[in-house]
């Protein structure tokens, strides 16, 4: 009788730690990256950058999003200052490639289209490269769930995931390590390394607000976004205002004539 009650205890404490660890990271990632999203976004957005804490500029932007077959585009058109305005930008993510990027620069007066050997680069002068601008494919990484459960900046209970590249040359960073909201499927902190292993950035999200949107969904929407250049001590804040969402966008929006035009 001793030796039965000992089996199923040992069978019951199997059975929980299985379940306790059902999810692998490949798995949150998906997650991530399927989670439901607005169809149209509109928003007003206060972009502030900083050197250890003092405030060098604050940015005003427009932000237009569209949701469409599981794909996501984005257009930003910078509106103030003067040494920025009337700089837009269009990110069209792809089914099974990289996501197509273009920038208008009033100063040349031309779109010109982001090459993926640019992707490291700075974005209009922040601390967010143009890959940063999107998101990768989960498949092109591999991931590993180094924790079930840690409390991180304003939010608890989080899956803790190492994303690595499978292909080296197709990031900037060595890896990131991400902690993600169980509820929204969010990562509200990423730190991202660099080649030689050494902590690079951190993306941090320190709002998040749920938003009804058309028949009754409810969405959760990142409020501020802050990226921190720790090897420099520059940060980036992306702060939304005005937010509008699932307002029907034209589809003009999301062209390189809009960027070349701004109408």
């Amino acid at each position: 009788m001793k030796l039965i009650k000992s089996l199923v205890a040992a069978s019951a404490a199997f059975v929980i730690g299985f379940s306790a660890f059902a999810i692998d990271g490949t798995e949150v990632m998906s997650h991530v990256y399927n989670r439901q999203k607005p169809d149209f976004t509109q928003a007003s957005v206060l972009l502030t950058l900083a050197k250890n804490g003092k405030v060098e500029e604050t940015r005003k932007v427009g932000e237009y999003g569209r949701s469409k077959n599981d794909l996501e585009d984005i257009v930003m058109v910078f509106l103030d200052p003067a040494s920025v305005k009337d700089t837009r930008f269009l990110v069209k993510a792809n089914e099974g490639k990289d996501d197509d990027k273009w920038i208008y620069l009033p100063k040349l007066k031309q779109v010109r289209r982001i090459a993926s050997s640019e992707g490291s680069g700075s974005f209009v002068g922040t601390d967010f490269s143009y890959d940063d601008m999107s998101s990768r494919k989960v498949e092109d990484d591999t991931h590993e769930l180094l924790k079930e459960s840690e409390d991180k900046g304003n939010f608890k209970d989080l899956y803790v995931v190492k994303s690595t590249p499978k292909d080296p040359k197709s990031s900037q960073y060595a890896y990131r390590i991400s902690w993600v909201t169980k509820d929204a499927w969010i990562p509200t902190y990423i730190e991202m390394y660099d080649k030689k292993g050494k902590l690079l950035k951190v993306n941090e999200i320190k709002a998040i607000k749920k938003m009804p949107g058309t028949n009754g969904r409810v969405y959760n929407i990142p409020l501020e976004n802050v990226m921190s250049n720790v090897q420099t001590g520059h940060t980036s804040t992306i702060k939304m205002v005005n937010i509008l969402i699932d307002k029907p966008i034209d589809e003009h929006k999301f062209t390189t004539d809009f960027l070349s035009t701004g109408r």
